[in-house]
């Protein structure tokens, strides 16, 4: 019923600038925060940053002053611009979405992941 689906990843190389996208769709009443984050690995899931419905957002502090996420709430898009990308960014990066979405009459809330977009930073 509902899907997120990332693009932008990519090969770049160290100082260099991605930006990331993924856009929800679907029977969604309404998305409240959106967010993303990343696996390298042999590590955890870690959170990179998070802006809710209003436009509030938080970083980890790794990436504050490089990386900035955005959102269109007419298109249901999610952003990320990632600057100054260094060796250690390289993960794969997953988005995900709090949200309420139509079943049958009513509404549901859960929580959603997209499948995920690779990101390599390397000379």
């Amino acid at each position: 019923q509902v899907q997120l689906v990332e693009s932008g990843g990519g090969l770049v190389q160290p100082g260099g600038s991605l930006r990331l996208s993924c856009a929800a769709s679907g029977s969604i009443l309404r998305i409240n925060t959106m967010g993303w984050y990343r696996q390298a690995p042999g590590k955890q899931r870690e959170l990179v940053a998070t802006i809710s419905s209003g436009g509030s957002t938080n970083y980890a502090d790794s990436v504050k002053g490089r990386f900035t996420i955005s959102r269109d709430n007419a298109k249901n898009t999610v952003y990320l611009q990632m600057n100054s990308l260094k060796p250690e960014d390289t993960a794969v990066f997953y988005c995900n979405a709090d949200l309420l979405y139509y079943s049958g009459f009513s509404s549901r809330r859960s929580g959603y992941w997209g499948q995920g977009t690779q990101v390599t930073v390397s000379s």
